[in-house]
């Protein structure tokens, strides 16, 4: 699935060397305007995508990446969740990565790291490449939820054509313009949106609760991590918008 960019035709290029108040820059300034997209990225050989189709009840968020000698590429990643042996006994076995290894653990989270496998099919340097910057990136049901900031939608183009051409099939979330007073913050999503709903109309923020994240979990026919883990980015990215 290709991006529909019927939306973005007025979203012009933001390249200038004056910033939004009108002061120049010593350098070549992207940092005003700009188009911040969040996508739904799919293959069946993008990074970890074996993992993340066998496990559902963890959510899977990379830290950073890290080139070594011999061509090696090492990723650090967080997994959030409870059932964790389930999730390294797939781990083992998924063809786009190698040598994993538990480095850290804590009630809630475990942090491996991994080898990158040659097969491995990826878009955080294309990402780069075209201009364009990663401000958020999670697991989903059906790949990675991805969120990117690009200069200009010449950009966006260019990497939504990176993604043809590697048939990395692409759904689109939200595309809106960047200001400057932008803090990287897109929408909440729409199964965000109606736990956040759900949760208010049965009392849920209420004191003392009308609702508890197990019955939550009942209601929307999810496990309770990930209604736990909903819950907190949903209510992170609202107080990332709201207190910036």
């Amino acid at each position: 699935m290709s991006i529909d960019f019927a939306d973005t035709e007025e979203m012009g290029d933001a390249v200038t060397d004056v910033d939004a108040d009108g002061d120049r820059t010593k350098i070549r300034s992207e940092a005003d305007g700009g188009i911040v997209a969040q996508l739904r990225l799919d293959h069946p050989n993008l990074f970890l995508r074996p993992t993340l189709g066998r496990t559902r009840d963890v959510t899977v968020e990379p830290e950073y990446w890290t080139s070594v000698e011999s061509d090696r590429t090492l990723v650090f990643v967080t997994v959030y969740g409870t059932n964790f042996e389930r999730f390294e006994t797939v781990l083992e076995t998924d063809s786009t990565v190698t040598d994993p290894v538990l480095v850290d653990r804590y009630p809630d989270r475990r942090v491996y790291r991994v080898t990158l496998a040659d097969r491995a099919v990826t878009f955080i340097a294309a990402t780069a490449e075209v201009g364009g910057r990663l401000l958020g990136l999670s697991s989903s049901r059906d790949g990675w939820l991805v969120q990117l900031r690009f200069p200009d939608r010449e950009r966006l183009v260019a990497f939504n054509d990176y993604c043809r051409d590697h048939d990395i099939s692409v759904t689109v979330d939200h595309l809106r313009v960047s200001d400057d007073r932008d803090d990287g913050v897109v929408a909440l999503t729409d199964k965000q949106q109606e736990l956040l709903a759900v949760a208010h109309e049965e009392g849920y923020f209420d004191v003392p609760r009308g609702i508890s994240q197990d019955e939550l979990a009942d209601r929307l026919d999810v496990s309770k991590s990930a209604i736990s883990q909903r819950l907190r980015r949903a209510i992170g990215e609202l107080c990332g918008a709201t207190l910036s």
